[in-house]
């Protein structure tokens, strides 16, 4: 007899594999691709990140090309080049043309890319829209020849497909270079990629980057210094960041014979007296098989596990800008009057090691009359959108700015002539999407930030205080400078002075102020700690009183 072909038969039959490239092509906003603009940005972040991680675990300065060549009718052409190690031919078309497929997704480590998703959703983005393919360079070193490869993805199964491939010759000792055309737009602004590429110069002053933008208008961001950012190394996961599940997994593929040397190997600050003492907790014994953990058990080994002091997690994983290269990127690009800097000592979510950077960037030609420019960072990566969804614009909101010299409205950024910088460096980033454009809540993370700009906002304060008193002294000089004259006129009249005893007068007079103006100098001469330009404050200021009174004179 045969079985009875039910509506349910029919659904089932239906039922098919989703292919992680099939699923993001038809949801390329999830990545950043929301539109023409942001797609061209998305793009390019993603090959410039590349770029420079590529550059800095092989020890190279980086100089990178960015190129952008508008085609007609909404095309561009991007090309991005680098001075790297290069990518060995078997990996060049995985690397282009393979969604989920990195080096970084699986180590605490701290890197731009973590998810092995960017570059080839841009091969296929662009791929999507103009149906043409990423054409890819690569030389390993002198010795050995540059492969050229063109490239597409079968989004069915998430495969590269290789359209052309060759040996070529190319003048350039080791690198990569990437052509990937695409439908996009392109304007300048706040979220553009001029503003992105003078952003990450700010916080990688050890990186060159020369653009060449659609108008053939080519800017160079010249580097800041020569000394690369140290190294970070890769750690282990921290016991208090596990949760049930992922351990389990762990206590399945461990290679450690015994739970005690698998706490100790396959954990980062786990002693083998505190795996003892773990042990314990969970009444499971020091030598029992991991592989033999059952559900039951492995909680109890979570409960023991945050029960027991462990020390926080090692913070060489994480290496921040450093306060004094970050002043120096934000000196070379943002034009002020004054910087502070401020580097927070390292600290934890979830397990997870971070440290927190700030910047401000106060007076010069920024306005008074507007909201500061907030500028946040990731791992050295601008996020240029989202502003209003991510931690860092949180914790500044909940900042009273006012006590720093700035007006601010309840619950809202401030207002006033500055550049506020902020920099998150983690292990793992906890960002609220796929796109990366924005940082989780965390109460950790919003904790740190308040404190890293407040440092800043107080050494902001101290020079805005000394600013104001400089500016206020020399009101009350011009004031008596102006009448020294007709103060000796007038005691040559009510005293019977001699003409010769009032020019003395006079002249004691401009003596005393000229003493008072030594020390007035000498005071700015002291507030140079912040910014060489505070020794101008009382010439500049002394200008504008004497225009002032002037103005007042006429009336």
């Amino acid at each position: 007899m045969s079985e009875e072909i039910t509506k349910a038969h029919q659904m089932a039959a239906k039922q098919k594999e989703i292919s992680i490239a099939e699923f993001f092509s038809k949801n390329r906003h999830l990545l950043g691709f929301d539109n023409p603009k942001k797609a061209l940005l998305t793009t390019i972040k993603e090959a410039v990140d590349n770029s420079l991680d590529a550059c800095e675990e092989a020890r190279i300065l980086p100089e990178i090309s960015v190129e952008v060549i508008d085609m007609g009718s909404s095309r561009f052409k991007v090309i991005i080049e680098d001075n790297g190690p290069g990518i060995i031919k078997s990996q060049i078309s995985k690397i282009f043309a393979k969604l989920l497929y990195g080096s970084k997704f699986h180590r605490l480590k701290m890197s731009r890319g973590q998810q092995g998703i960017g570059i080839s959703a841009s091969v296929m983005y662009g791929q999507l829209t103009t149906g043409r393919p990423a054409k890819i360079t690569s030389k390993i070193s002198p010795k050995h020849p540059a492969h050229y490869m063109e490239l597409q993805i079968d989004t069915k199964t998430n495969k590269p497909n290789i359209l052309k491939e060759q040996q070529v010759e190319w003048n350039k000792d080791h690198g990569t270079r990437v052509e990937i055309d695409l439908e996009a737009s392109y304007s300048k602004g706040s979220q553009s990629i001029d503003a992105y590429l003078k952003q990450t110069a700010i916080v990688n002053p050890h990186c060159t980057i020369i653009y060449t933008n659609p108008k053939a208008e080519q800017i160079i961001f010249p580097r800041a210094t020569d000394v690369l950012p140290d190294e970070p190394k890769e750690i282990k996961p921290h016991p208090y960041g596990v949760e049930l599940g992922y351990l389990i997994n762990m206590l399945a593929l461990t290679e450690a014979r015994t739970l005690q040397s698998f706490l100790t190997s396959d954990f980062s600050r786990v002693s083998a007296n505190t795996a003892k003492e773990i042990c314990q907790k969970a009444g499971i014994l020091p030598n029992f098989k991991p592989s033999e953990v059952n559900r039951d058990q492995a909680e109890r080994l979570i409960k023991a596990i945050n029960s027991v002091k462990i020390m926080n997690p090692p913070t060489d994983c994480v290496t921040p800008i450093g306060s004094d290269s970050l002043e120096r990127g934000m000196k070379k690009e943002i034009k002020a009057e004054f910087y502070a800097t401020t580097t927070r000592p390292p600290s934890v979510y979830r397990g997870n090691p971070f440290i927190v950077e700030a910047g401000v960037a106060y007076g010069g030609d920024q306005p008074g009359d507007k909201t500061v420019r907030l500028l946040r960072y990731a791992n050295r990566v601008p996020l240029q959108y989202q502003q209003s969804a991510c931690a860092i614009t949180q914790a500044l909101t909940q900042i009273n700015f006012r006590g720093y010299g700035l007006s601010q409205s309840r619950n809202s950024l401030p207002v006033g002539p500055a550049t506020i910088v902020v920099h998150l460096a983690s292990v793992w980033v906890p960002f609220t999407s796929e796109s990366k454009e924005a940082i989780a809540h965390y109460p950790e993370i919003i904790k740190e930030i308040k404190l890293a700009v407040q440092g800043c906002g107080r050494q902001l304060a101290s020079y805005v205080k000394k600013k104001q008193r400089l500016h206020n002294e020399l009101k009350k000089r011009s004031y008596i400078e102006k009448y020294i004259p007709f103060i000796s006129t007038a005691l040559k009249d009510l005293i019977a002075l001699s003409p010769q005893q009032a020019e003395e007068v006079e002249s004691d007079l401009k003596s005393l102020l000229e003493e008072k103006r030594g020390k007035l100098k000498s005071i700015a001469a002291e507030n140079t700690e912040y910014d060489e330009t505070f020794a101008k404050i009382g010439s500049d200021a002394e200008a504008e009183l004497y225009a002032d009174s002037e103005d007042g004179d006429e009336q």
